[in-house]
């Protein structure tokens, strides 16, 4: 089977196909090896139970944007699982680069950088039973948002299942393990939908299945309390230009009925920045207004030397 970057030309991830990630070189363990070669072990903690945490970050005109926000992320995450990495932060920056580099991407790319505890002795969840390092991939493609989809918008689903509170699981922890996020998009999905927005245990909304969701409703920008949601940079950032343009901000509680009351809605991520949401249930949204606005200004952003 043909290792490429496909596109659906749906979800938040959509992104044209690209023929040369057939030959991408991935970085694992200290060597770059070609992307049909890249593996780890079944004994890997990371395959065993998504023991691990991992960041995503998009590179434009050669500069790989808000990468400090990116590391303090990972190693925070790292800490939190009592996980050492087992190399500092310009090391990891420096495979960053190295990986993107030994791609020749210095624009329109897109790296995944991730890290587990480690090879165990068996496949268990106790982290003692871990023979020595890390294991760390870094994984760099092309990756080019589908216009298309863009402009066409994304169709959300809410679903029956709940994105957890810290207590059960916290999602500012970018972990490996995903199972409850994957079954919400695939409820989605069988919905007819492109991605699944989730409501925390509360009933009320939280964020989407890979992305922050945020709804407009009148001349105020309201998202999620944050505490059932992503720690995402790129809704961190979209709140702070937002801010600084005088728009009003609102982050709170708020009702599945009140993000259906709003005027316009879209979601946030690394990949993609800005992504209009279409409808919500079925139910459309048909202005851009302010959604326009801020992507404008995200591009901006994108632009500058310190992004």
């Amino acid at each position: 089977m043909a290792l490429i970057n496909t596109s659906s030309g749906a979800g938040a991830q959509a992104t044209e196909p690209d023929a040369r990630n057939v030959d991408a070189r991935v970085y694992v363990n200290g060597k770059f090896v070609p992307r049909a070669e890249a593996t780890v072990s079944v004994f890997d903690a990371g395959y065993v139970c998504g023991d691990g945490v991992w960041e995503g970050v998009r590179i434009v005109r050669g500069r790989v944007i808000a990468l400090d926000a990116h590391l303090d992320r990972l190693f925070e995450g790292a800490r939190s699982i009592a996980m050492d990495i087992g190399m500092s932060r310009d090391q990891v920056r420096e495979i960053i680069r190295a990986t993107f580099e030994a791609n020749a991407i210095d624009d329109g790319g897109h790296a995944r950088l991730m890290v587990t505890r480690g090879v165990k002795t068996t496949p268990n969840q106790d982290p003692r039973t871990v023979l020595g390092a890390p294991t760390v991939v870094c994984v760099a493609e092309r990756k080019v948002v589908s216009v298309q989809a863009k402009q066409r918008g994304l169709k959300l689903f809410t679903s029956t299942f709940r994105c957890s509170t810290p207590d059960v699981f916290d999602l500012r922890l970018n972990s490996h393990s995903r199972l409850n996020l994957i079954q919400a998009l695939i409820q989605a999905l069988q919905a007819g939908a492109d991605e699944a927005l989730m409501l925390d245990t509360q009933g009320f909304v939280s964020s989407c299945n890979s992305t922050n969701f945020f709804v407009v409703r009148g001349d105020q920008l309201w998202t999620s309390s944050g505490r059932a949601c992503f720690n995402g940079i790129t809704r961190a950032t979209v709140i702070r230009l937002a801010r600084e343009a005088g728009i009003e901000v609102v982050e709170g509680d708020f009702t599945l009925a009140q993000a259906y009351g709003g005027d316009e809605a879209f979601v946030t991520g690394t990949l993609a920045g800005i992504t209009p949401v279409s409808h919500l249930d079925g139910r459309p949204y048909t202005r851009r207004t302010l959604t326009e606005r801020l992507d404008a200004l995200y591009n901006r952003y994108l632009q500058q030397p310190d992004a």
